[in-house]
């Protein structure tokens, strides 16, 4: 009998945490939102952005010779001990099937080993040039990093493409 009685106090316990905390954000929503602090360090820098479905911010630049720059700053926040950083990120190759050719794959790994910053991933079909930088960089930090992806991205985009895709 105290083994019901307990059970039922347990269970009448549960359910108001239960509403609680069906009435937080999951945390897959969170991570979606956009980070205000990224939006006030762009605005700053006086640089026109948009906030994609992810809650990343998407910015696109001009660059020499009549060319654009697609590049992104990604709200989320990784964590790794006590660093704590986000990625800054551009495209620069869209591959025609799943793998990448041999050539531009060893391309990308040796342009990766010579960068100050930084490297070349796989996401899906495209190469993207990644920066990842402190979570608390400043906007000048910020600043350098958008402008190292997106020389780097467009340079390497017209080397393997001659096109401006991105």
């Amino acid at each position: 009998m105290r083994f019901h009685a307990l059970a039922a106090a347990l269970l009448s316990l549960s359910i108001p945490m239960t509403t609680i905390a069906a009435d937080k954000p999951s945390t897959h929503e969170t991570d979606r939102s956009a980070d205000p602090s990224v939006a006030r360090q762009l605005e700053g820098l006086d640089y026109k952005y948009e906030v994609d479905d992810d809650g990343d911010y998407k910015l696109t630049f001009d660059m020499d010779d009549g060319r654009s720059q697609l590049a992104f700053v990604i709200s989320a926040v990784e964590n790794f001990g006590e660093m704590k950083v986000r990625e800054v990120w551009a495209p620069a190759y869209r591959a025609s099937e799943a793998q990448f050719p041999a050539t531009v794959a060893n391309r990308l790994l040796e342009d990766s080993q010579s960068s100050k910053l930084g490297g070349w991933v796989k996401q899906g079909d495209m190469a993207v040039f990644v920066v990842k930088v402190a979570a608390d960089a400043t906007a000048k930090q910020l600043d350098d990093a958008l402008d190292f992806v997106l020389r780097t991205a467009d340079q390497m985009e017209l080397e393997l493409t001659g096109q401006d895709e991105f």
